[in-house]
């Protein structure tokens, strides 16, 4: 709630280990019908194209007239050009068999009666086909609990766990991880990882990096305006850190400036991770983030 500041919006914090929700800031939005995701859908699309050899970690692609870009850069500096030509290559089908696949559309919690699946077009969106739908998620609506599950499977190495959000006692004592399903993308995971570190070190993600920090955070910024709403949205899905994943976290904003952006996002992000390292959660045992014991109190 203090990173967020006077920003409306969300934050979903999760134990890529296991699938805990460790704390929900604004529930209201966190677990309403969903948001278009933005450039946060980039990594799905990279996903899917790296899995049907539509593109190698070294491709490069036109993304303008005298310019070509690799995944990593395109990535980093979330470039739509890229990613809707990847989507045009892969075609409407092969993107909705991997979004599905990787836990859009569908619930991502356990038992949480208050959740929404969002929703998932059954036909290319009639504003930009699926070109845009690759670039910023037309048509697509997601949930900062979906984003948060993937970036813990991201950062887990291809577990989908279901989010399950113990809130008494009892429950927390009783909690035990529930996997969803295998996605087996292990293989092809570090060159998506390559392209969320980058954005992080040099993207449009660098705000959330902790330079006093030994834990640099990957993650995928995503800005544009959901006229479902109507208003602007700005997102981060993000994890800490790469070797030994302890946290990962949506953080999304919503209003009607431009400071609502998925930069902004990310300096919200920077201000946990800071908080976090201050607090030697990072440098502490593997205890402090047991399914027993909470990360912060939900609120």
């Amino acid at each position: 709630m203090e990173a967020l500041g006077r920003y409306n919006g969300s934050v979903v914090a999760v134990d890529p280990n296991t699938g805990r929700i460790l704390t929900v800031v604004n529930q209201k939005i966190a677990f309403g019908d969903g948001y278009i995701p933005c450039s946060t859908i980039k990594p799905t699309i990279a996903i899917a194209a790296l899995e049907e050899n539509v593109i190698t970690r070294d491709t490069m692609l036109k993304v303008s007239y005298r310019k070509y870009m690799n995944l990593t850069d395109a990535m980093a500096h979330s470039n739509n050009a890229f990613f809707e030509e990847l989507g045009r290559r892969m075609g409407f089908e092969t993107v909705s068999k991997y979004a599905r696949l990787l836990g859009l559309g569908e619930l991502a919690g356990y038992n949480l009666p208050e959740e929404h699946p969002g929703a998932f077009p059954s036909a290319p969106p009639a504003f930009g086909g699926v070109a845009r739908m690759s670039s910023f998620g037309e048509g697509i609506q997601i949930t900062p609990l979906q984003l948060a599950a993937l970036a813990a499977a991201f950062a887990n190495g291809g577990t989908l766990y279901y989010l399950q959000y113990p809130r008494t006692q009892q429950e927390i004592k009783d909690f035990a991880p529930r996997v969803k399903r295998e996605l087996n993308i292990a293989t092809i995971l570090p060159e998506v990882r390559e392209g969320m570190l980058a954005t992080v070190l040099y993207g449009t993600g660098r705000s959330s990096f902790d330079r006093d920090g030994d834990e640099t955070p990957l993650g995928k910024t995503g800005t544009c305006d959901d006229h479902t709403t109507p208003s602007r949205i700005g997102w981060f899905v993000t994890y800490a850190d790469e070797t030994h994943p302890k946290i990962a976290l949506a953080i999304l904003l919503r209003g009607n400036t431009r400071r609502v952006q998925g930069p902004m996002a990310a300096v919200i992000a920077g201000r946990m991770y800071r908080k976090l390292r201050e607090q030697n959660y990072f440098a502490e045992s593997t205890a402090r983030t047991s399914p027993l014991t909470p990360l912060i109190s939900g609120k």
